[in-house]
């Protein structure tokens, strides 16, 4: 089987997803190929800061303009997936004084609103900043949910007419002398999933053009057509607390380092992050000692992390790259900015293009410059739209009702409603069925889950990252089964089992690294609920009758239904 395209974006991400979007808008017919879900590389691994451009005000003064030329457009048209929390940069008393004159003049001359606060206007803001806070910088960060985002800007490459294909695997480019014209995709398509393939079969997509949108992969998939893309993959860690400690954003006022970051996220908030840098972006080793470390660390500024609980650690792989030439050792030094890898120019092979570098905050930028770079290449003199047409959720923000009582929600639960769904409100929780709380930790509703396994299929985890299901406090451990029970009747027990699964797996993957206290005796619960509740860990429904233990471990279901043995 083959399929003919204009363009086709490898990458299912910000950038990928951004990109798709754009050239769509264009009026470009889109492909675009993610090997699992969307968001399932870098950026559903980032820690959801919507950055003013401060972290680099002193260390990258370009991107730091970037960022907030970039952070005014996304409040703009992306309001339904941006919380303007605000930022500080706090100093502690063996931080340098020079270095805290250095990022305030950074910031302005950055074009970054920024004002100076003595350490007692900070805890005004922020009441569990530490007593020895003496001074701090305000800026506009911001918390951005990066799945809602990715899925916005998907949805409306479709609503222009861009085929989006998750868990479709690139697994070669087709190259024919110093042209590339395609790829080969695998796809992994149980019933339900979001692609046209069955499982394990393969698909030649041919396109006039192709763009490497895969961030920390790109240079694996460029090796596909024998060519060098030096991505220097840079591991960070991240740790999800159970409530939001702090209501803004908080940094550390010293030269970029590890455990230096807290951004507010929804209902929790995330500590962040590491840098080291690693050689494969799918097989980088994990350390358990980070959780700790990042912890005790932030503790200086915000000492009630120490007695907080932890829900989950996980890694994501940012896709540096700098030219070789440069040669910088040390990867937090290497600029956060992004590179278009003309192939045609700098290889000789036409018809691909890379993107590598950049950050989330930057993404639209990024895909509106590759871009004009396609365009150019096809002949096509369309302007882009992105800066100014709202994303799906995006549009009207202000004519959204205060509440949303004509829906039957209590309160609290239309208000997160509201958040996740922005203008989209109406039209999902608008309906004559009993529309009850399916993930309690975070308050989405039976609705929620049902228009978004319209969007994904059987795919929970697809249905996770568009709703915030099973993100909460338990992890899973309540709402994993009503979840899957949503699946009934389209899809069928061996289904919505392997769903369920896959779901619970994801939720415990993250976990596993923060066993202790509290967390321990959720994960317990977790457990218990499922292997009893749920019979999951001896379930009669799976038993061989060959098996000669089959019958000890069988139930009459229809001795209970008659009353027998009372």
């Amino acid at each position: 089987m083959a399929t003919e395209t204009d363009v086709l974006v490898l990458g299912g991400g910000s950038t990928g997803c951004g990109i798709a979007r754009d050239l769509a808008m264009r009026g470009l017919e889109v492909t675009l190929v993610e090997r699992y879900n969307l968001t399932d590389g870098t950026t559903g691994r980032m820690h959801g800061l919507l950055h003013s451009g401060g972290r680099y005000a002193v260390s990258d003064r370009e991107s730091a303009t970037e960022c907030i030329e970039e952070n005014e457009i996304l409040r703009n048209i992306a309001g339904h997936c941006v919380e303007m929390t605000g930022g500080l940069f706090v100093k502690r008393p063996e931080d340098s004084d020079s270095y805290f004159r250095e990022k305030l003049e950074g910031c302005r001359e950055c074009g970054i609103p920024a004002r100076a606060l003595s350490g007692r206007e900070a805890r005004e803001r922020e009441p569990y900043l530490a007593e020895d806070v003496s001074r701090a910088i305000e800026v506009p960060d911001g918390a951005v949910d990066p799945f809602r985002l990715c899925v916005a800007n998907a949805l409306d490459a479709e609503a222009h007419g861009a085929r989006i294909e998750t868990h479709a695997e690139v697994v070669d480019l087709l190259r024919e002398g110093a042209d590339v014209y395609g790829v080969r995709v695998r796809h992994d398509s149980g019933p339900g999933r979001r692609n046209h393939g069955t499982s394990g079969s393969t698909e030649e997509i041919t396109a006039e053009y192709v763009v490497n949108a895969t961030g920390a992969w790109a240079g694996q998939i460029a090796a596909m057509a024998d060519l060098e893309v030096e991505v220097r993959p840079s591991k960070g860690v991240m740790t999800i607390m159970n409530v939001r400690q702090v209501d803004t954003v908080i940094n550390r006022c010293r030269p970029k380092g590890d455990a230096d970051i807290i951004v507010p996220h929804e209902t929790t908030a995330i500590l962040g992050t590491t840098d080291e840098e690693v050689t494969d972006p799918d097989d980088y080793p994990e350390a358990e000692w980070e959780v700790d470390t990042m912890i005790d660390t932030l503790s200086e500024l915000v000492p009630i992390l120490s007695e907080a609980r932890t829900l989950r650690s996980f890694w994501g792989v940012r896709p540096l790259y700098e030219p070789p030439e440069r040669g910088t050792a040390d990867p937090t030094d290497i600029t956060r900015d992004f590179f278009l890898l003309d192939h045609d120019e700098r290889d000789g092979v036409s018809g691909l293009v890379s993107i590598v570098g950049g950050k989330f905050t930057t993404y639209r930028a990024m895909a509106e410059e590759i871009s004009d770079f396609v365009c150019g290449k096809l002949g096509v003199r369309a302007a882009c739209p992105t800066a100014e047409e709202p994303l799906p959720g995006s549009e009207n923000l202000e004519r959204l009702e205060d509440g949303m009582d004509d829906f039957g929600l209590r309160s609290p639960i239309a208000r997160r409603s509201k958040q996740r769904l922005g203008s989209r409100s109406r039209a999902v929780l608008e309906t004559d069925e009993p529309n009850p709380v399916i993930c309690p930790c975070e308050g989405v509703t039976r609705a929620e889950v049902r228009d978004a396994i319209a969007q994904s299929g059987s795919d929970l985890n697809a249905v996770r990252i568009r709703t915030r299901a099973s993100m909460g406090n338990c992890q899973g451990g309540f709402c994993c089964g009503p979840m899957a029970n949503e699946l009934h009747p389209d899809y069928d027990e061996v289904t919505v089992r392997r769903a369920l699964d896959e779901l619970f797996e994801e939720r415990w993957k993250g976990q596993r690294h923060a066993l202790w206290g509290e967390q321990l005796s959720q994960a317990m619960l977790n457990y218990a609920l499922h292997a009893t509740t749920m019979n999951r860990d001896r379930d009669p429904a799976s038993a061989d009758p060959s098996d000669p233990e089959a019958d000890a471990a069988s139930l009459e279901y229809a001795a209970f239904d008659a009353g027998e043995g009372r």
